[in-house]
This record gives structure tokens, sequence and C-alpha cells, in this order.
């Protein structure tokens, strides 16, 4: 790599931001972790590991850590962001005016926000007080422990500027993470969203012990949901066949590495909400996202049936034996994204 190394910052210290952290630096990048945990950035520094988060990866010699946020946006004209979703516009607006004035900035979330029903992207770019055409969204099947194992990866680098999107994308490219680029933000995002709640559908239905024809209905017809939403606020059809949509679903519905998937499992098999999410032991995006999508989706008039279900369940005490039987009994229609406009609520649970 020719000439100084880009300098990179990576706010998060969790599974997600410290494997992109070590993608970046193995594309060549001179990268910085930020974290509010002393220990971890220590170990991060010294011991190029980060037992908490990511156990048993060996972490590049040049990643530093450091809980001075300052210190880590100092001069770095790349800066990803992979904080609680719902968390990060409290974390972002007490760093405007840190940035560098030329950097760019890239979304590793997924989900939409409670307060505002708005997408990752329009957060950043609003709590750092940044043009939309710096702000970059990086989503597709980004499960981070395969990724940091170096198991062969492709992703989508999405921007309104193309340029900014070719930018990131250069900074992340390595042998086995291969970024493509596009402008569909509202696409892209949208996926990454609300593929997370159909996941939390999948695991429900696999903890109450349903077998691969039911998994294959809901990843379908959660793809249906997605495409009906992402069309009615102006997404690209083609975005959700590809890597950020049908991919990441799959990728998130299928595999025990989703916390949002491990979560469904253990309240399909039992759990309080409570209980499960003690027993995933991370942030499962979807469980508040869930409420976010719905929201955003009858502002719109969409029909989302399984994000609604996920929402009873989860939020509203539905039990789940009722979900599989309110899914089923609801009017035979032709299949396709047709119908985005009629919303058909699921009942309230009775008490």
């Amino acid at each position: 790599m020719s000439g100084a190394p880009t300098r990179v910052a990576v706010l998060g210290t969790g599974s997600w931001g410290t494997t992109f952290a070590l993608v970046l630096a193995e594309a060549g990048g001179d990268v910085v972790l930020w974290g509010r945990d002393a220990e971890v950035c220590r170990q991060v520094t010294e011991e190029h590991r980060n037992d908490r988060y990511l156990p048993g990866v060996a972490l590049p010699v040049g990643i530093r850590a450091t809980t001075d946020v300052a210190d880590a946006l100092r001069g770095a004209s790349v800066v990803a962001v992979a904080v609680p979703a719902q968390s990060a516009r409290a974390v972002l607006e007490p760093l405007r005016g840190l940035l560098e004035p030329d950097a760019v900035v890239v979304s590793l979330m997924k989900g939409v926000e409670l307060s505002s029903d708005r997408r990752m992207s329009e957060v950043l770019s609003e709590a750092l007080d940044v043009a939309p055409d710096r702000v970059a969204v990086v989503s597709g099947p980004n499960l981070a422990r395969e990724i940091a194992e170096h198991q062969p990866t492709a992703t989508v680098v999405a921007s309104s500027s193309a340029a900014t999107a070719r930018r990131v994308a250069a900074a992340c490219a390595t042998p086995s993470f291969r970024p493509y680029t596009n402008t569909d933000v509202v696409g892209v995002e949208l996926c990454g969203a609300v593929k997370n709640v159909i996941a939390v559908a999948v695991g429900i239905a696999q903890g109450r012990g349903f077998g691969n024809n039911t998994t294959a209905t809901v990843i379908t017809r959660g793809l249906v949901e997605i495409t009906r939403l992402g069309l009615a606020l102006g997404a690209d059809a083609e975005t959700f066949a590809g890597l950020a949509g049908m991919g990441d679903l799959v990728a998130t519905c299928a595999s025990p590495l989703s916390r949002n998937h491990t979560l469904g499992v253990h309240v399909g098999r039992g759990l309080t909400l409570e209980e499960a999410v003690a027993a995933t032991g991370g942030t499962a995006e979807g469980v508040k996202s869930s409420t976010s999508v719905l929201d955003l989706a009858r502002t719109v008039g969409v029909d989302m049936p399984i994000t609604a279900a996920v929402v009873a369940v989860l939020h509203e005490g539905l039990p789940v034996d009722r979900m599989a039987q309110l899914l089923l009994a609801r009017p035979h229609r032709a299949e396709g994204v047709e119908g985005a406009h009629e919303e058909l609520p699921l009942p309230r649970p009775t008490a």
C-alpha cells in the first residue's frame, strides 16, 4: 500500500466493532478503537485480544484502543460507529466538532430509532452534524465471529454519494472481506433493521420446535415485509434480493451466532423477555427495533404481520402459541408484495 495508511476510528468495542476494526487494520488502516471499558481497551492494546466480546480471536498488533474519544477521532478520515442503535444519538451528540472536516462516517448499526423512527444514517447525520453525502452504511451477512475467523464474506457499502461508498469500500477490502457499493441507503438500512425482527420470529418458531418448513415460510414472508416497507419509502427493488436483503436475512435467521435468533429461541422455549435478554448475553437490536419498525410501517400504511406478531409477543403479552395461530388465520391472498397498504393488525391479547 503506497503512502501513509488511512487513519480510522471505530467507536464501540463490542464484537462487531472489534471485528470491523480487525478488517480495517488488515486492509491497511491505522486503527484506533474507542470504548468505555478501560480493561477491554487495555487488553486490545497490550494483548491484542478482546476476550469479553470476541474471545479466541487474535487482533492485528497495530490496533490500539482508548477510552478517550477525542484521541480516537483525532486525524481520522474514516469514523465507523458500532454502538447500540437506541443509544447512538446520546453517544454521538457530544462528539460534534471533534471530527476532522473531511471525515466520512460509517454506520455499522442496524435498527430504527425508537423516539423518531429515524434510520441510523439519519441519526448519525443529525447527531454529528455531517452532510448525508459524508455518511455510509455497511450491511450484509455480517456475523462478526465468521468474519473475524476470515471466512469468505461479502457486504454492501451504501451512501448517497458513490464517491463516499467507494472510499469506505477501499478502506475495508481484504482477501476475505469483499465490499460491494450502491447508493440505495434506504433499502440497505431497512434490510438491516427489519431482518433482526424476522430473525427473532424464526427463533421463536424454532424454540417451539417447528422445523424447516416453518423457518422457510417466515424467512420468505419476512422478505416480503421488508420489501413492502422499503418500496413504500423509496428504496430500490433490486436491493432486497441482494446481499443486504436476502443475504443478511438468511445469515441472521439461520445462525446460532445471531443474537436476535438466539433471543427468539429462548422466548420460544418459554423464557420471559428479561430472562431471554440475560441468557442471550448481548444486545439483540430486534427487541427494541421491532416497535419502531412497526410504527414506521403503520405511518406509511404497510402491512407487516410478522413484525406485528413479534411486537405482540415481546412487548404486549401475547402468548407464544397464539403467534402462529394468528399468522395462519390471516385472510388468503396472492403471494407477493402487493397489498402494501392493507393494514391488518393482529388482535391485541386479552387479559
